[in-house]
């Protein structure tokens, strides 16, 4: 006790203060009070978010991506199903970002996964080669969805073949570039095939995508949505998609050549 005294007395000033402070809670009414308080949770609440949105954009920006729906990659090598069409292509080459390079005969070979701008490098390259280019050679695991459809897009106005060869794979969202074609040419024998579509955080390599918590369902629907308006207008069957509503992402639903033909996402079998 007499510690303690002596600690509180030997802080010059400690006991005024402390008096003045009940003084003045003393003389507010209820209210006041009240008020006070909620004001000072609402402050800390705010800067609990602050240091959450903090954190969440200094995640998002460790992957370079932000949370966006796609159709995930879809690993050939390694398939939780039985595999479909054998893939010859590299796999380094499938798991690099898209790379777009002008070939001999008029062939604009794309091959790779599509990241995010991918869209962005395949309109630089027509818009200084596209005279010369006369097919699209599809060679890709899938990816960004809104990059696929912006070159689907392109490449129907730019009145450009598509075509898909024996031992590549055309995957998860490359079936909608394929879909961009005036004329769409697979082998019976390339891999082409679809799923389902997810939000992601992060995609540094194939089969290591997460899904979003918060707004990946409505976002699904949306692309879906999307995805649907975008094979009417290319005059693909709508039902293409009903096989990849079906197929979990880390699946992949191989279409026959039969189904490619009846779907018409091909115009003609090599």
């Amino acid at each position: 006790m007499t510690g303690a005294a002596g600690s509180a007395a030997g802080k010059p000033g400690t006991a005024p203060r402390r008096r003045k402070l009940l003084e003045r809670l003393a003389g507010l009414d209820d209210g006041a009070i009240i008020r006070t308080a909620f004001f000072a949770m609402l402050a800390g609440t705010a800067a609990v978010l602050y240091v959450d949105f903090g954190e969440l954009n200094l995640a998002k920006a460790s992957t370079g991506l932000p949370g966006q729906p796609i159709v995930p990659q879809f690993d050939p090598f390694a398939p939780r199903l039985a595999p479909g069409p054998a893939v010859t292509t590299d796999r380094a080459l499938l798991d690099a970002p898209l790379m777009v390079s002008l070939e001999p005969g008029g062939v604009l070979a794309l091959t790779g996964t599509l990241d995010l701008g991918a869209a962005e490098r395949v309109q630089e390259e027509i818009a200084a080669r596209g005279e010369y280019v006369k097919t699209v050679s599809l060679n890709s695991p899938g990816g960004s969805v809104g990059d696929a459809l912006a070159i689907g897009a392109m490449l129907r106005k730019s009145g450009f073949a598509t075509s898909v060869e024996k031992g590549a794979l055309c995957a998860s969202s490359c079936p909608l570039m394929l879909a961009g074609g005036v004329t769409r040419l697979a082998s019976a024998e390339a891999a082409i095939g679809v799923h389902q579509i997810y939000a992601a955080e992060t995609t540094q390599t194939l089969g290591t995508l997460k899904p979003t918590a918060a707004t990946a369902m409505a976002d699904a629907q949306r692309t879906t949505a999307e995805i649907t308006r975008y094979l009417n207008d290319m005059g693909i069957d709508p039902g293409l998609w009903l096989h990849a509503l079906e197929t979990p992402p880390g699946e992949l639903y191989f279409l026959k050549p039969n189904e490619l033909k009846t779907l018409r996402l091909v115009t003609g079998l090599i």
